[in-house]
């Protein structure tokens, strides 16, 4: 790891204890019905303690340098906010190792593939966990390497890989490139699931807020008609209401 932080001795079972000291069962209850937790739900038998973004950020804060072996443990856990906190280590952790003046490409790479393969063993399981990951870490790591990577995420039956793939692509939106969005958006267009449509509209409406306008008209000229209502509400926001109007009335 990067030398911007010192190793510590901290664990797992430290980390898990101080999310417990904040939980709240109300509030895990609450938790456990908005993200749909409930049988046939898109997050069936998921577990929650109680702990709010908030708190799980200033836990996270506290274990900077926590050793890979024991985030697995935590990305491993059923309770939703120990796959939270581990996540937001690593981002945090990458960040660091991605620093210009102290990059260190092989940490960069090691926690990168170390997330991959928690992407890929199904414990980035749910959206907020694939939201607050996936453009910090992986587009991150992706963004002057080849997007091959992502294409296989994006053909993948698992819902939540999907929604890595063009979710990660934030971040090359954020540096002014659409290109990878757009090839995803077009392949993803028929996904069958909600949080796909949600996923992809949301990152088109980044290429029109953040890279072009005009590309983002583009886009929609050309498959706006394919799109499934919630993806094309997403991704015309920003837009005129006029145009909103224009896309929304097109025929299906």
């Amino acid at each position: 790891m990067s030398d911007a932080v010192p190793r510590t001795s901290h664990t797992a079972e430290e980390v898990r204890s101080a999310l417990a000291a904040v939980a709240d069962l109300e509030r895990a209850a609450g938790a456990a019905r908005y993200f749909q937790t409930g049988p046939g739900q898109y997050a069936e038998g998921d577990v929650f303690v109680g702990v709010t973004v908030p708190q799980t950020r200033a836990v996270v804060r506290r274990f900077p340098a926590l050793p890979l072996s024991d985030t697995e443990l935590l990305v491993a856990s059923p309770v939703h906010e120990h796959r939270l906190a581990a996540l937001l280590i690593l981002v945090a952790q990458f960040g660091r190792a991605s620093a210009p003046r102290t990059r260190d490409e092989p940490e960069r790479r090691a926690l990168a593939e170390f997330y991959l393969a928690q992407v890929r063993a199904g414990r980035v399981n749910n959206w907020d966990l694939v939201d607050s990951s996936a453009p910090g870490l992986l587009g991150e790591y992706l963004f002057d390497r080849p997007h091959g990577l992502l294409d296989g995420l994006a053909a993948s039956d698992i819902l939540w890989q999907r929604r890595v793939a063009v979710i990660a692509t934030q971040a090359f939106i954020r540096r002014g490139d659409a290109s990878t969005t757009f090839h995803l958006a077009a392949r993803l267009l028929a996904d069958p699931e909600p949080l796909m449509h949600n996923a992809v509209g949301w990152m088109l409406r980044e290429v029109g807020a953040r890279v072009d306008r005009d590309l983002l008209i583009g886009f929609l000229d050309e498959h706006a008609g394919r799109m499934p209502r919630t993806m094309l509400s997403y991704a015309t926001e920003h837009l005129t209401p006029e145009l909103r109007a224009h896309y929304r009335a097109l025929p299906r």
